[in-house]
């Protein structure tokens, strides 16, 4: 049964229940007007290990990233817990000094829940919640909420459901703790381990049929790009949130899902684009991420062949975000593990309009940072060196055209070496 609370000078009173605390006299219909019906977003504590190799600035720029997770999956946190190690514990992740720490908070801050920015082991998970009683999520399960929650083809659920289920499997005993065998004697023997069992075969029969149904799709779309072999593919990649959606709005004149939170779009759009009178077919793909988890991977292989039969990729960076440098390292790993890294590269630098940076005194003797370079020093760094590279807004519109320029010559070499005898359309 539902709840309402509100307060007037009298003292507090609960209605829909019975019962009133310090009721000198029911409330007055405008006092019953008066309170909020607004859902209030679960607070979460976030957790990280700061291990060897890894300084505690770069552990902070991680848990932001989780921290901007967590609220595109509509929570928020109002802690963050970094605890330095050499490596996590294989038991609670965290020391025990760490957990009574975490316990203090939980309370003080009534927090629902803990998130871990890295993958929990099953052992590790049901540790964790053994001793802080609450629910814990690690960074897996929390991207794998974000895709369900995105989902919105039947194509992008069904992968998305394989995912998770591939996720849960080894970790279904945490599940049924309320069946599990409590002491030993007759008539003592719980049906626990009969019922986990049960429930696994379930869902390897699960995983079973929804593969089945994604190797369907993956022949489907394996046929449809077939068809689509007379125009040169063009593929859009980069880390999530760089404005891949915006730009394929921009070059295809197209109305594709775009917001400003983390994994926008996880569908593939394609949409035919002429630039003077060249065509070609621009790919839209779901955005990478960090400690992208393997059973996404796995799940979108008919998502991301779309990016591994393409002819050219165009790398999205947001040049505004300070950790770009590590952005594009971990698209380049993606690919790498999908076979999509020996393709020609259009490196696109997106949001100029957004760059800011904290200009250096002439006293001030300290080493420059990164937050000190200019967007025309950027320009002529080591990004200079990655090959064809531009810097444009798509969101403003800023030197776009030396972006079409730049794509319509790659497009056509690839053209020419394709079809050199239609070479007549240029």
């Amino acid at each position: 049964m539902s709840r309402t609370t509100w307060k007037n000078d009298k003292g507090k009173f609960r209605d829909g229940i019975g019962t009133w605390e310090n009721e000198t006299k029911r409330p007055s219909p405008q006092q019953r007007n008066t309170f909020s019906t607004d859902i209030q977003p679960e607070k979460a504590i976030l957790v990280a290990v700061c291990q060897s190799g890894q300084t505690i600035e770069r552990t902070a720029e991680y848990l932001a990233e989780l921290a901007f997770l967590l609220e595109t999956a509509g929570g928020v946190a109002v802690k963050q817990v970094i605890q330095r190690l050499e490596r996590a514990d294989t038991r609670t992740y965290v020391g025990s000094g760490k957990l009574d720490e975490i316990k203090e908070y939980l309370q003080a801050l009534d927090a629902d829940f803990i998130v871990v920015d890295d993958e929990l082991s099953p052992a590790q998970l049901r540790n964790l919640e053994k001793e802080l009683q609450c629910r814990i999520l690690d960074r897996t399960s929390l991207i794998l909420d974000i895709f369900a929650k995105r989902a919105r083809t039947s194509i992008a659920k069904t992968q998305v459901e394989l995912a998770q289920l591939q996720y849960m499997l080894p970790r279904l005993t945490r599940l049924w703790t309320h069946l599990e065998r409590q002491r030993g004697g007759i008539g003592m023997r719980g049906p626990g381990e009969t019922q986990i069992e049960t429930d696994r075969r379930l869902i390897k029969e699960k995983i079973a049929l929804l593969r089945e149904q994604l190797t369907a799709i993956d022949k489907q779309k394996t046929l449809q790009r077939k068809n689509r072999e007379s125009l040169v593919r063009v593929a859009l990649v980069g880390y999530t949130n760089v404005g891949k959606s915006t730009l394929m709005n921009l070059l295809s004149k197209s109305d594709v899902f775009a917001e400003n939170k983390l994994f926008a779009t996880l569908d593939t759009t394609v949409r035919k684009v002429v630039i003077g009178n060249l065509p070609f077919l621009l790919t839209d793909t779901v955005g990478f991420i960090r400690k992208l988890p393997t059973q996404l991977v796995e799940s979108f292989k008919s998502t991301l062949d779309e990016v591994v039969e393409a002819d050219l990729l165009l790398h999205v960076v947001d040049i505004s975000h300070p950790d770009h440098e590590e952005q594009i390292a971990a698209v380049n790993r993606t690919l790498q593990e999908i076979g999509a890294n020996d393709k020609p590269v259009i490196m696109v630098f997106n949001k100029i309009d957004a760059y800011t940076y904290v200009e250096k005194d002439e006293d001030d003797l300290s080493p420059m940072t990164k937050a000190n370079w200019t967007l025309e020093m950027l320009q002529e760094s080591w990004m200079s060196k990655l090959g064809k590279t531009v810097f444009i807004s798509a969101a403003a519109k800023n030197n776009i055209d030396a972006l079409r320029d730049m794509l319509y010559d790659e497009v056509k070499r690839i053209h020419a070496v394709r079809y050199p005898y239609n070479n007549f359309l240029y």
